[in-house]
């Protein structure tokens, strides 16, 4: 009975190691190492889930990525340094290439920067312009307020 039970333990083992590997390989295939050229132009990753102030649907609307930026030189294998504007001051200008992406847009494209807040974590922040229209929904037991922000 033990015999039987570790045999068949051994036998589960091995095929999920084959499983494994052989996802493995799949990924492996398709997966590129992310490099950019010095003096290239790439776009820069923006938190959206910690320290966010949003009106509406949280992050729908809100862009992910923010730029372009030059880049300034290569720093070891996975990180590069970027040149920021004056607005991005406090921010360190250095960077992995998980958090980048390449530009392949338009200059007349760009999100400016004057219209993008952003605090000293590197978080979106948003405030509303004004307040457009209010209303009162009326549930069976209970009222809701809603507004309409721009």
């Amino acid at each position: 009975m033990i015999r039987k039970t570790t045999k068949m333990i051994m036998q589960i083992k091995n095929r999920l190691l084959a499983t494994c590997s052989r996802q493995k390989s799949y990924a492996g295939v398709r997966r590129k190492p992310l490099e950019f050229e010095v003096g290239g132009k790439v776009t820069l990753k923006v938190s959206l889930w910690k320290g966010v102030v949003q009106f509406g649907k949280r992050g729908n609307l809100s862009p992910r990525y923010i730029g372009p930026f030059k880049i300034l030189s290569r720093i070891g294998p996975e990180a590069y340094k970027l040149k920021l504007p004056r607005e991005l001051q406090g921010v360190y200008n250095t960077f992995h290439d998980s958090n980048l992406r390449k530009c392949l847009s338009d200059e007349d494209l760009i999100i400016p920067l004057d219209e993008v807040r952003i605090d000293e974590k590197f978080h979106f922040i948003k405030e509303p312009i004004e307040i457009m229209d209010r209303e009162v929904k009326q549930l069976k037991q209970s009222r809701i307020p809603i507004v309409k922000i721009r």
